[in-house]
Formats: C-alpha cells, structure tokens, sequence
C-alpha cells in the first residue's frame, strides 16, 4: 500500500484502485476511438445518402420538365409559354414576398404549371376554334391532372398548390375548386398574374397580342376579380422597370433555375 503525503496528512492509494482507474481509462480511450469511427462512418454514409438524393431530385425534375416541354409541343402557338411564365412569376413573386420566391418548390411550380395537359387529348388542346362545353369540362380537368402528377415527389411542397390551383379566381369564379380570396395559395395567386399576362402579349390563331400597356391595363381590369388586387398593383410596379417585363418579339428566353 502506497503513502502520500498532502499538506500535515498522509494519504493511503490502494494498487487495486489504482490498476481500476487505470483499466477505466484505457476502456475509454477505446470507447473514444470507435465513437471517433462511427462518427466518421455516419458523415461519409450522410454525404451518400445525400448525393443520392440529390441525384433523384434531378432525376424527378428532368422527366418533369421534359414532360412539360411535351406539352408545349403540342400546341406551337405556346412556345416559350413555360420559361416566360416562369420567369414573370418570380419576378412577380419576388416583389410581392421575396421569402417565397427564395423557395425552389415555387419555381417548380411556375414551370410545371401546365404539366396536367399531358393527359389532355390534342384535339382539344390545339383546337384553334371555341372548345364545346364538354371540350371545356375536358380542358379543366388538367388542374387536378397536374396535380396528381407531381404530388407524389417529396420535395415539390407548394408546387402541388400552384398547379392545382393557378386557375382559381379570386371571386371564387375559377375552377377546379372555386376558392375564393386568399383561400388560394398566394403563389397560385401570383402566378396567374403572369400566366394571364403571357397569355394577352403572345400571338394567337383567333388574336393578335395585346401591348404591354394594353395588358397591364386588362390585368388592372381584373383587380379583386379574377386576380389579387395586391399582387396587381405590384404587378403595375413592376412593368415600370425597364426589361423586367420582356414582350415577344423582342424575348430572351430565361433559364428555368432548380435550386
């Protein structure tokens, strides 16, 4: 048995708790070491995992996007339709809640908003006359078509919302479910602001496209009616700003942006 001497006091260390503590330490340096390579493990099984889902998010979005250039195929008379709608809605969005036009699930959105026509017969689609009333219950079905498409990705979130509902009214007058005010996701507010404005600046079978200003007054027309009267009036703002708003003969055609 050990003596120690601290201060006018001896101090007896016993072997057996000494080679105890000792055996302890040991263990947990041993314990710290396989804790050190499991962590190590988890990171780079983290960064896989992660990689993997990165790959299918790109997976999901490139059959998405090419679905939806399948669409625009269809009908020339909507060339260019998805990328400037797109980028109208976030330009629109951005002015209105800058948070919501920073989400990716937005974008999507804007340009998969139309993906529910895949399911839509050419016949109706590219019809260059008035559609029948049954032609148009057909038309009006590619809300929830689109919907049902693109729900079941994980990350699509509030892109769901804006393909079901970008022909919603704010009276409540739209389709597919007649929701009224701000009842509808703002997004599907915003962009059927630019969906609309699109639609009036580009040449038609049955018109010629309106002017920009002869747009923005239509979209003004619409204020508490068809569209939001706040996201009108900052639509106004921002067909002040000089090439925010790009007519089409005189377009470029902006890059769809996935992150």
């Amino acid at each position: 048995m050990n003596l120690e001497r601290g201060g006018s006091e001896a101090v007896t260390r016993d072997p057996i708790e000494d080679s105890e503590a000792g055996s302890l330490h040991d263990q947990l340096k041993v314990f710290a070491r396989e804790v050190g390579v499991l962590y190590s493990a988890e990171r780079v099984r983290r960064r896989e995992l992660e990689h993997a889902l990165e790959s299918a998010r790109e997976m999901y979005l490139a059959t998405m996007k090419s679905l939806a250039h399948v669409v625009e195929a269809k009908d020339p008379t909507t060339r260019g339709h998805l990328d400037r709608t797109a980028h109208y809605g976030l330009a629109l969005a951005r002015r209105v809640d800058p948070e919501l036009a920073e989400r990716p699930e937005v974008a999507y959105g804007f340009f998969l908003h139309d993906i529910g026509k895949v399911g839509i017969p050419e016949s109706i689609l590219c019809k260059t006359g008035p559609l029948t009333e049954l032609e148009w219950v057909v038309m009006r079905s590619h809300p929830n078509q689109g919907a049902r498409i693109v729900e079941p990705i994980p990350f699509m979130g509030e892109a769901v919302d804006i393909v079901r509902c970008h022909h919603e009214r704010f009276d409540g007058e739209g389709y597919p479910m007649g929701l009224r005010g701000e009842n509808i996701p703002l997004a599907a507010r915003i962009f059927s602001i630019a969906d609309s404005f699109d639609a009036m600046t580009s040449d038609r079978p049955y018109r010629s496209a309106l002017s920009l200003d002869e747009a923005v007054a239509e979209i003004r027309a619409g204020a508490g009616t068809q569209f939001d009267p706040r996201c009108v009036e900052a639509f106004e703002e921002l067909a002040t700003e000089e090439d925010v708003l790009v007519l089409p003969d005189r377009r470029r055609r902006p890059s769809f942006a996935t992150g």
